[in-house]
């Protein structure tokens, strides 16, 4: 038996294997979900964990971790200034340290910043510039609405240069975006 070569289709972007046209049909599923709902629901946040994986205590600096609501990520994107981003990691430190923890637990920070750019998308006022807040390393995020290239059409709007890496699974990322970081006091 032949095997099949891999034959590209319409469209030259990927990632994670998907045409961004595939991945924004995915994306918009997300409209018949209640953002803001899931927004103001706290599910019974903030709260602290104390971790025993010793791994997970090496890698973040300690065993007292900390939740925040989907609320307080939308707060601190609100804060974000035009021409200035931050990270979700900032956005962690941030948390971590205002609250006595040694660290945010990651996962849901990724989700509940997704939340608030949905959230936000299905409000017709009192906007988040969520396209602002970027993932490590200055990474913009696929799962915005609009996914990666509303955001960086809007990014590029607010001066910032916008780079591509990889071949094959390509990533876009804030050029110099350390010079634009936001400090959160």
């Amino acid at each position: 038996m032949k095997a099949k070569k891999f034959k590209q289709p319409h469209c030259m972007a990927y990632k994670n294997r998907l045409c961004l046209k595939q991945e924004v049909a995915i994306m918009a599923n997300e409209d018949k979900k209640d953002f803001n709902a899931m927004l103001h629901d706290s599910k019974d946040m903030p709260k602290f964990q104390t971790i025993t994986d010793e791994k997970s205590i090496e890698k973040y600096g300690g065993d007292r971790m900390y939740f925040a609501p989907p609320i307080d990520y939308d707060r601190i994107m609100k804060c974000v200034p035009y021409g200035k981003v931050i990270t979700v990691g900032k956005i962690r430190g941030y948390f971590a340290e205002q609250n006595g923890a040694d660290f945010t637990e990651p996962i849901t920070a990724g989700i509940f910043v997704s939340i608030a750019a949905w959230a936000s998308y299905q409000r017709s006022e009192d906007e988040t510039p969520y396209w602002r807040t970027l993932k490590a390393n200055g990474e913009l995020n696929a799962k915005y609405p609009g996914g990666i290239e509303a955001q960086k059409e809007k990014l590029e709007a607010e001066g910032h240069t916008i780079i591509q890496r990889g071949r094959k699974n390509i990533s876009y990322y804030v050029k110099d975006y350390e010079k634009a970081m936001f400090e959160l006091n």
